[in-house]
């Protein structure tokens, strides 16, 4: 008499456990939750990562003169100018994030003569692509504040601004 070909999470006629099943299961069919939580291990992202990240992707977009307030460009700048001294790519940026979440709100300075709808609708588009792209991260809000224009005049060169007013 020939013996039946056993299937796979059987043993001599013994039902596989659970556990045993999942632990014989090809990778493929193993049951994930989400990109950052699988049966393998979990991944958590830290929010600079998330700021730094949304920083970026905010400066590429065309009309974007700078991030952040007044105070907060002022220091940047001082900051600059010490050797050895690294550039806040995440100045101007805010993030409140969850496990598989976050919400990310932007502080910018819009160059004179563009659209500031158009602006923030590529700053959205341009943040939320790169997040969750990057991070797995599902962005829900991403709100954008203008706090000031940019205009032609207020760069003047700097031999100009140390002229002394006659």
């Amino acid at each position: 008499m020939t013996e039946a070909p056993q299937l796979p999470g059987q043993s001599g006629g013994m039902v596989a456990t659970q556990e045993e099943q999942k632990r014989n299961a090809p990778v493929e069919t193993r049951r994930t939750t989400d990109l950052l939580h699988t049966d393998r291990g979990d991944t958590t992202i830290e929010e600079t990562v998330v700021q730094k990240l949304a920083g970026m992707a905010t400066r590429e977009v065309p009309g974007v003169y700078a991030m952040g307030s007044a105070v907060r460009r002022a220091f940047g700048a001082m900051t600059e100018r010490i050797p050895g001294s690294q550039t806040n790519v995440s100045g101007g940026v805010s993030v409140e994030k969850g496990e598989r979440q976050t919400a990310i709100d932007l502080s910018i300075v819009v160059e004179y003569g563009t659209s500031i709808v158009e602006v923030s609708q590529g700053i959205r588009r341009n943040v939320i692509q790169s997040v969750e792209r990057a991070t797995g991260l599902e962005v829900l809000e991403v709100n954008v504040h203008v706090t000031d224009v940019h205009l032609p005049e207020d760069e003047r060169p700097e031999e100009d601004a140390r002229k002394p007013l006659e």
